[in-house]
């Protein structure tokens, strides 16, 4: 019995660990990213991602993000544009070709006009 109570004392741990990243006046934002595979998601996640304030999290398949934002610390439009110096256009912001162009060749997307 002891040992189950030590368990559940590190589970319940854990779970406080993974909250303190929550964002608080937390809002959603799912907008279009461009962008083709895993590399793509590492990057556009890298760069749209501050802690406490925005989380990015890509779907490959999609080509959604869904931003989640403290709306009180920053915008969709700040994050967008985070993620347009990486290299992704969304439909508000294009990326800078020469960033575009440094793209490694399979994360070349074909670019909206």
């Amino acid at each position: 019995m002891h040992f189950s109570h030590l368990i559940f004392a590190c589970f319940v741990s854990m779970l406080g660990l993974s909250c303190d990243a929550q964002i608080k006046n937390a809002s959603v934002s799912n907008v279009r990213v461009y962008g083709n595979c895993g590399m793509c998601k590492k990057r556009i996640e890298k760069a749209g991602n501050q802690s406490g304030i925005a989380q990015v999290k890509w779907d490959t398949d999609a080509e959604m993000a869904q931003i989640t934002y403290d709306g009180s610390k920053t915008t969709p439009e700040d994050v967008l544009k985070r993620i347009a110096a990486a290299g992704h256009d969304s439909d508000q912001f294009r990326a800078d070709k020469k960033v575009y162009d440094a793209l490694h060749a399979c994360c070349q997307y074909a670019r909206p006009d």
